[in-house]
């Protein structure tokens, strides 16, 4: 039950807002830079990427002022349908969309484009907060734990589909959200371990790695059998120790298909990233987008070469310099101070999220805002981290800063959607 909201302006949070604003500024300044042509120097030319961004930006501008005008009940009462349509245009995509870089993820509509996977984000973000803040949901039951991995892996299970492994790879993080609401610690520890087979399954010969993992399993039965009294429970502990082992191969086993139904580029890559394929490779192929952003960014030093004065930037040594590699540009002109202030502004806008996340009298409210700072920390960490040769470039953007329509607006609407919670926080009534 709530009171009436007279002024969508009414009760907003204005630092997330003012953050969300700069970064937005910021992000267009460096799409400037990144693409910047003498012969079109205008900022304002919509025949450049840049002025193409100023377009995106009045649409997300317009985009952040319908979803405050919308009643925040509306967010709390419809997340189910707005999910199944997600889902449904995740599906049509595969179907009926265009095909880019590899990737059958767009639909097309002359020049505009648009890319569901990056819309589902906020979609999945909203269910899974109905759900869990459901009265009859009890973090306890098997069947709960089910229904909210369910929600989660689906659409990315969709995207998989597109062949956008990278964005799939977002849904993860979901993972911190559930902790947050009460699950075991131990799907974090599942979560990490799973990481770590999953990667030794990329390094090490798999019927090895198998075989090493049945003398494990052979290993702590042993020890659980002989240290144990209780014969009959131990047998149930050996027992699952070794349908752990069956799902561990069968995980090797599906990572080792999976990666041989790759494109070869996707491959070397990942090869490149763990060190399996190297030097010759790295300056040439696979990892020449890194290495290029490691230059660009390392020769920034500590302030940086100036604005519009990045030759690596400027001479398009970084491909992909105004979406995935946007940070790189931050670095070259911006240097070590430049490059700390924005990771300094993405670091108050998450910690500012989860602020008010904790202070919500709704738990629907709560769980969403952890949703929005969860997807916000992964896609900054992982692209930040892949400029600078730490992840694996899986093409993910930098939120605000990459140039782009679909990423723009799904990250506005995500953030917008949580500003208006907020702001109805005061009026909802005990």
């Amino acid at each position: 039950m709530s009171r009436e909201q007279k002024n969508i302006f009414q009760n907003i949070d204005w630092i997330i807002t003012g953050l969300f604003l700069l970064l937005v500024l910021l992000g267009w300044l460096n799409i400037y830079a990144a693409v910047y042509n003498d012969d079109h120097n205008n900022i304002l030319d919509i025949s450049q990427k840049y002025g193409k961004q100023m377009m995106w930006i009045a649409g997300a501008l317009i985009i952040a002022i319908v979803v405050l005008i919308f009643d925040a009940n509306f967010f709390t009462a419809f997340p189910y349908p707005i999910y199944i349509a997600s889902v449904l245009s995740l599906i049509a995509v595969i179907f009926f969309g265009t095909e880019v870089s590899g990737s059958k993820s767009w639909f097309r509509f002359g020049d505009f484009g648009l890319q569901p996977a990056e819309f589902g984000k906020f979609a999945v973000c909203l269910a899974l907060a109905k759900y869990m803040s459901a009265m009859n949901t009890r973090v306890e039951h098997f069947q709960t734990k089910v229904i909210a991995f369910s929600i989660v892996l689906f659409p990315a299970l969709l995207i998989v589909l597109q062949k956008e492994a990278g964005t799939a790879l977002v849904y993860t993080t979901f993972i911190f959200v559930l902790f947050r609401e009460g699950f075991s610690g131990n799907i974090l520890l599942g979560g990490f371990f799973t990481t770590l087979l999953l990667l030794s399954a990329l390094l090490v010969n798999k019927t090895v790695l198998v075989i090493l993992l049945a003398l494990i399993a052979a290993v702590i039965s042993f020890a659980i059998w002989v240290s144990s009294r209780n014969r009959k429970k131990a047998k149930r502990v050996i027992w699952a120790v070794f349908a752990l082992l069956i799902i561990a191969s069968g995980a090797v086993l599906g990572v080792d298909r999976a990666f041989s139904k790759m494109k070869p580029h996707q491959k070397t890559r990942i090869n490149v990233f763990l060190g399996k394929e190297v030097s010759k490779d790295m300056k040439k192929k696979a990892g020449y987008n890194v290495n290029q952003s490691l230059i660009a960014i390392g020769s920034g030093g500590f302030s940086g070469k100036g604005f519009l004065q990045g030759t690596q930037t400027k001479y398009n040594f970084v491909p992909e310099q105004s979406t995935d590699f946007i940070f790189c540009t931050v670095g070259e002109e911006w240097g070590f101070l430049g490059s700390a202030f924005i990771l300094f502004l993405f670091l108050a806008l998450i910690l500012r999220i989860l602020f008010i996340a904790e202070r919500q009298r709704s738990s629907f409210s709560r769980i969403y805002g952890y949703g929005v700072a969860s997807i916000l920390f992964f896609h900054v960490t992982v692209n930040v981290g892949m400029t600078i040769g730490l992840a694996p470039v899986i093409g993910i953007p930098l939120p605000f800063f990459s140039y782009g329509g679909s990423s723009l607006w799904a990250f506005t609407i995500l953030l917008f959607i949580f500003i208006k919670l907020d702001s109805n926080r005061l009026l909802i009534l005990r």
